[in-house]
């Protein structure tokens, strides 16, 4: 079915949208009472290390070393690991909504996501996004992260369309307005809800 604008492209983010965030703050401090470390030296370890980390130049083991296992611990690096995937959670309305777009308007959906390689893996699995997902544009992979604006340019370059044709949901605000700024329709995601009514105002009507 064609859609009133044009629509060909959905481009959507992972953490906030489709899926609870990744690795934020709440579960680092929620970490770091659960294992019994110092939060704020674990988060200034964090803030040095993690950029790189999301822009898939270290590993889970490698950015784990520098931030939590720097020094001798009562657990392991494997529990850790699994603490850290055991905090994502899928948000199933969105989930199913976009499968119900791509399905009813034929849209090529694009996941545009600031995730670490181990984690992101680990969610496209559990979650099985890549059954609707037609490719992804993840920092790991791409060696970009938003705010950047060539992860946008990226994902515009690689599925071929123009900025017209996409519509983009999105959390953060800051990233809805970089996408904005090239073109791009976006929605500033707050509820499922609400974001169905501006996909609707946008000409892509969900029956879900």
């Amino acid at each position: 079915m064609k859609n009133k604008a044009d629509i060909t492209h959905l481009f959507v983010d992972i953490g906030g949208v489709l899926l609870t965030d990744g690795w934020v703050r709440k579960y680092r401090r929620l970490a770091a009472k659960t294992f019994g470390l110092n939060f704020d030296e674990l988060e200034n370890r964090h803030n040095q290390a993690f950029d790189t980390y999301e822009l898939g130049k270290l590993t889970m083991d490698e950015y784990l070393s520098r931030v939590v296992f720097q020094e001798k611990r009562q657990f392991t690096p494997a529990q850790f690991r699994k603490f850290i995937l055991d905090q994502s959670k899928g948000y199933p309305e969105m989930i199913e909504m976009v499968c119900h777009l791509k399905e009813k308007y034929g849209l090529k959906i694009v996941v545009v996501s600031n995730e670490a390689r181990e984690l992101n893996a680990y969610r496209i699995q559990k979650f099985k996004l890549n059954k609707f997902v037609d490719f992804f544009i993840s920092s790991c992979y791409v060696h970009l992260r938003k705010p950047d604006e060539d992860i946008f340019r990226l994902a515009l370059d690689t599925s071929q369309a123009t900025a017209g044709q996409i519509v983009y949901i999105e959390n953060t605000p800051m990233f809805v307005r970089i996408a904005e700024d090239l073109g791009i329709k976006s929605i500033l995601h707050t509820d499922y809800k609400s974001t169905c009514a501006k996909l609707s105002a946008l000409g892509l009507k969900s029956n879900v």
